[in-house]
């Protein structure tokens, strides 16, 4: 089973996370309803088991807990993947949501690369900084060792574009974890 489980513990946050690549349970508990929502999206729609619990600073903002998740999370990835054996490594997925589309490509690399293209029309979705949505994808990208680009062709709502960027990374995670042969999936032989 590819799977992980991890706790990071700092002065701002404390999070605890179970990660299968194979599916299974989704329970996330943030203390931020958005995220909550984008996550288990993410999960849904990547076929993974992933259960967080995050308790943060949130009587400051929302950041140091959006920023941690994704740090876990991709420490997380980086370990359920192991040696990157057999997997196909490259995937992208279009995903509309309403009047946004938006685009996820990318590559478990092992060399994390970050390519941010979406603006947010609206500052806040709920009680969730719409300008997080880079931060946690950028923690995810660096920690799990992923190139990813993620783009929004057009949306004028923000709920609608994070939501599809948050979908959009799911399928591609989904199509990129599977198995598809025995050896590493590199002209060098590494990842």
């Amino acid at each position: 089973m590819r799977t992980a489980q991890l706790t990071r513990t700092t002065k701002e946050t404390d999070i605890r996370l179970t990660l299968s690549l194979e599916g299974g349970p989704v329970e996330i508990a943030t203390g931020i309803g958005f995220f909550d929502h984008m996550l288990t999206a993410f999960a849904f729609y990547g076929g993974l088991g992933l259960e967080v619990t995050a308790k943060g600073d949130l009587e400051v903002d929302g950041h140091h807990t959006v920023e941690d998740v994704g740090i876990v999370l991709g420490q997380a990835m980086r370990q359920a993947l192991g040696d990157r054996k057999g997997i196909r490594r490259f995937a992208s997925a279009y995903i509309p949501m309403d009047e946004a589309l938006c685009l996820t490509a990318l590559d478990f690399s092992n060399r994390p690369f970050l390519v941010f293209d979406a603006e947010m029309p609206q500052p806040m979705i709920g009680a969730y900084d719409s300008c997080l949505t880079e931060e946690f994808m950028r923690a995810f990208a660096v920690n799990s060792g992923l190139t990813l680009h993620m783009k929004c062709l057009y949306g004028k709502n923000a709920h609608h574009i994070t939501e599809a960027l948050f979908k959009s990374l799911g399928a591609a995670v989904k199509e990129a974890v599977q198995i598809t042969g025995t050896g590493v999936t590199s002209t060098k032989g590494v990842l």
